[in-house]
């Protein structure tokens, strides 16, 4: 904010610059006299400087703002009317230019201020226009609307672009807090059946669960993680799947490529694995699920494939795993991935590429 209001500030004071030295390269030009420099120093000079520039703040804080935009419109073309009668009425231009002595006509025709023209009603003083007092007013108002509303319109784009990442980042988090909420229930059963037959395993899948709960509820609080700590929950949850399988299901991951720094979306490749071990596992047939996730410089890609089974009443009710996963992958990866889901003889198989 303090870098904002800075350049604002650095705006202004050089448009005042620019703007406030074209009178004295004009009137240099006009009466060459190089002694023009010596309009900085004069009262002339201090009454049309504070002329101009109060005009400008005035309309751009008040007049603006507060009549404009709220549309009282007849109040506010009034005021700025008087103010340009105001300012004809002062003609500051023209007080600041006759404090110069004008060069001849031989020397070519020049801009010299309107001389009062002769008037045939006697007794009625001529009405004299300041020309150049009049054009610089109306630059002004038109400079002091053109920054106000670009001003009002940039902070109505940051406004909705704020309240468009706001509701992204809600949308973020209620699919996060969507994916796999059965999976703690399942898993605890299991560790219950394990610790009832006093398994040895039961203390090493205690903390295999006490790690997927530190990481869906720490780690992923940002939009990326890096890939090896995905790529840890990923076996730890597939560790935690293989206490409820039987012989008869064969669970195959490797890993190839180096996960290095890269950084993935965090839980994106868990509702994959969730389905396979939903849908490709049985107790009376031999399954096999393969999981393959491959890192290369410049992408992830993930392969999942197992044979479908036969899917009761209970299980054709729609899943929202595989739907908020798309819908993750388009608000983090937009363009940036690509999704393939097949189904074909029983056999499903999904692969996702996702650049880095």
């Amino acid at each position: 904010m303090f870098r904002l209001k800075f350049s604002v500030v650095i705006a202004h004071i050089t448009g005042w610059l620019i703007c406030l030295s074209l009178p004295l390269l004009f009137i240099s030009g006009q009466t060459g006299d190089r002694k023009a420099l010596s309009i900085l120093f004069s009262a002339d000079y201090l009454v049309f400087l504070v002329t101009y520039v109060a005009l400008f703040y005035f309309h751009t804080t008040f007049l603006f703002p507060r009549l404009y935009f709220r549309k009282l419109y007849v109040l506010y073309f009034l005021a700025v009317g008087l103010m340009l009668i105001m300012v004809n009425y002062m003609q500051p231009f023209d007080h600041l230019f006759r404090r110069f002595p004008h060069p001849p006509m031989e020397a070519g025709w020049r801009w010299h201020p309107l001389a009062p023209a002769p008037t045939e009603l006697e007794g009625h003083p001529p009405v004299q226009i300041d020309v150049v007092s009049d054009f610089l007013f109306l630059l002004t108002i038109a400079l002091s609307i053109a920054i106000e509303t670009t001003q009002r319109w940039r902070q109505t784009e940051q406004r909705a672009l704020y309240a468009e990442t706001r509701k992204t980042q809600a949308e973020l988090s209620f699919l996060k807090a969507q994916i796999n909420p059965h999976f703690l229930f399942n898993t605890l059963n299991n560790i219950y059946s394990l610790a009832m037959t006093r398994s040895d395993h039961t203390a090493t899948s205690i903390m295999k669960l006490s790690n997927m709960l530190r990481y869906v509820t720490e780690d992923t609080r940002h939009d990326y993680v890096l890939l090896e700590n995905e790529i840890d929950c990923l076996r730890d949850y597939i560790d935690l799947q293989k206490l409820r399988l039987t012989s008869k299901t064969k669970v195959n991951f490797a890993v190839t490529g180096s996960p290095g720094i890269k950084c993935i979306a965090p839980l994106v490749l868990l509702p994959f694995l969730e389905n396979a071990f939903k849908y490709g596992v049985s107790n009376h047939e031999a399954s096999e699920i393969n999981i393959l996730l491959n890192t290369s410089e410049k992408h992830i890609h993930f392969f999942c494939s197992n044979k479908l089974f036969r899917i009761t009443d209970d299980m054709q009710r729609p899943g929202i795993g595989i739907a908020n996963t798309r819908q993750r992958l388009d608000h983090l990866y937009p363009d940036r991935y690509e999704l393939e889901i097949r189904e074909d003889n029983g056999a499903y198989a999904i692969s996702l590429q996702l650049q880095v």
